[in-house]
């Protein structure tokens, strides 16, 4: 999306709805027109997901006027810096991001923000960043100390090995991630933590960077050297190239007989298993914390970064009978079920 391409939104709840108190007064404003609507500027990384439709959903439902300006860094957080200057110009009333490159890109890490590169004075809210605090957003999920908040989309890495010992034990397992995704570096530093204090072999292998991009040609050959490691699953991390080539991954570890399971919703069909926070509602959780600064009047430091606090575990039934690998009949009692 080119820089002076401006996608915008105006999102007003329907005369039907039914509200009390403070959402009410906000229905009334919507309805007359005397409420100007909040100036919303919104920087994905691969254009709109499920994320953004919750968050203008939750928006529209709560009888919130904002008018948004999209903008999509369609892969390449180099982009973001473009973004930067014309936000400095625009001057909205909220600054959105989505995911940790994109993040960073916009606000600058807790311990390094330059004003004229990074939005300082503007109140920000993140989502989809996998670990904020290890990725050095921020130094705390209870205070950003600055003028963000946000939302992260991860279970911990712990429950998810967990589901998976539960669906098939295993003593080694494989993950492939791109090591310029400071996300991704943070939370295979946690596996191995873990693999030591669960008795398990953790196999790695990165995608190999070129000239500063990582490239997916080798992928076929990295998922085949996992086998040989011993791989008995592959784990798909909320690592965004991955996530955008998962074509040249899954299908060849689904050929060599072993299992994906997926930390992001994204991959859901190209995972045997998945333990995943829902993007529509966490679109809506960090439409809350927007609603908290804008409509409130609460400061972003004083608002905590939060994930979801259920989530999802999903079965891909089709990849099982591929696979041949047919999950617990208990599992069957709390899992979500894909069949087709």
């Amino acid at each position: 999306m080119s820089i002076r391409n401006v996608t915008r939104r105006s999102v007003l709840v329907g005369a039907g709805a039914t509200l009390s108190g403070l959402a009410s007064a906000r229905l009334a404003w919507a309805q007359d027109g005397s409420q100007k609507p909040y100036t919303i500027y919104q920087i994905t990384y691969r254009g709109e997901t499920d994320v953004e439709r919750g968050f203008a959903d939750y928006m529209r439902q709560r009888g919130i006027p904002v008018e948004i300006t999209q903008r999509s860094a369609e892969l390449d957080p180099s982009k973001v810096a473009g973004f930067v200057e014309e936000i400095h110009k625009l001057k909205p009333d909220l600054v959105y991001t989505w995911g940790t490159p994109v993040t960073i890109a916009t606000y600058g890490k807790d311990t390094d923000v330059d004003p004229a590169k990074n939005i300082t004075q503007i109140p920000g809210v993140f989502t989809m960043v996998s670990a904020p605090v290890a990725a050095g957003v921020v130094p705390s999920l209870a205070s950003s100390g600055r003028n963000i908040t946000g939302t992260s989309h991860v279970v911990p890495p712990e429950p998810q090995i967990r589901a998976m010992q539960s669906y098939r034990p295993f003593k080694t397992l494989g993950v492939l991630y791109t090591p310029t995704e400071q996300n991704s570096v943070v939370i295979v530093a946690r596996l191995r933590e873990i693999a030591k204090q669960m008795d398990f072999t953790l196999a790695e292998r990165t995608f190999p960077v070129v000239d500063g991009k990582p490239s997916v040609e080798t992928a076929a050959d990295l998922v085949h050297q996992l086998h040989q490691d011993g791989a008995e699953w592959l784990y798909y991390l909320p690592d965004t190239f991955l996530s955008t080539n998962i074509d040249k991954v899954a299908p060849v570890a689904t050929e060599l007989g072993i299992p994906g399971f997926s930390a992001t919703e994204l991959l859901k069909g190209d995972a045997l298993v998945s333990l995943i926070s829902r993007y529509y509602s966490l679109g809506q959780l960090t439409a809350y914390k927007a609603e908290q600064i804008l409509v409130e009047g609460v400061g972003p430091e004083d608002i905590p970064i939060e994930t979801l606090k259920r989530f999802s575990l999903i079965i891909n039934m089709p990849l099982a009978r591929k696979l041949k690998l047919y999950p617990p009949l208990a599992m069957l009692n709390y899992a979500e079920v894909i069949t087709g």
